[in-house]
């Protein structure tokens, strides 16, 4: 058997696109929830992963962009501070939506022996949405904690949350249900 891995999408961010003030308000609720999830995989010594847009930020790194968002107010810091990756993490940059197009992330899957995702990040209909759903186009079961994505809208999100649950049979549980994760 291989071994569950968190993916955390897009909460490295600078919230400067139109609508993002109200993701910003909703990301900050979910974010103590993705952090208790990320310390529980830590403590199993299982992955995790970021998967981050680069903000169209082909010159940097990683690290630049988390030092950014953590120099910034609000928001942006805000959830950098909760949710900054630790030097066991793993990262990959993403150019879209989804975390698969165009980036490593299939690749680093394989070597981690992944045979689950649990994706948490932002924003739920749309980033997540597209993770969750080439996650399931490459075979990985998905579970999309309702408690740990966030979108510019509550209805967004649970129509997202819906459409994992209609189309891949996604688990959407939240994190207080997750009692199976580590066998």
């Amino acid at each position: 058997m291989g071994t569950p891995v968190l993916l955390i999408i897009d909460v490295i961010n600078h919230f400067d696109f139109p609508g993002a003030e109200r993701l910003a308000t909703f990301a900050t609720d979910v974010s103590a929830s993705i952090r208790r999830l990320r310390d529980r995989f830590d403590g199993a010594g299982a992955p995790v992963v970021y998967v981050n847009d680069n903000w169209a930020q082909w010159i940097g790194e990683f690290s630049d962009l988390v030092t950014a968002c953590l120099q910034a107010d609000g928001a942006p810091s805000t959830l950098a501070a909760t949710l900054a990756p630790g030097e066991q993490h793993y990262h990959v940059l993403k150019p879209k939506h989804s975390g698969f197009m165009d980036s490593a992330l299939t690749v680093l899957l394989q070597q981690l022996d992944a045979d689950r995702l649990v994706i948490t990040g932002l924003a739920t209909d749309s980033c997540v949405l597209a993770t969750a759903l080439d996650a399931h186009m490459r075979d990985y079961p998905v579970w999309c904690p309702s408690d740990c994505s966030a979108a510019i809208t509550t209805k967004r999100k649970s129509a997202a949350l819906a459409i994992l649950r209609s189309t891949i049979a996604a688990r959407t549980v939240s994190t207080r249900h997750c009692a199976d994760l580590f066998p």
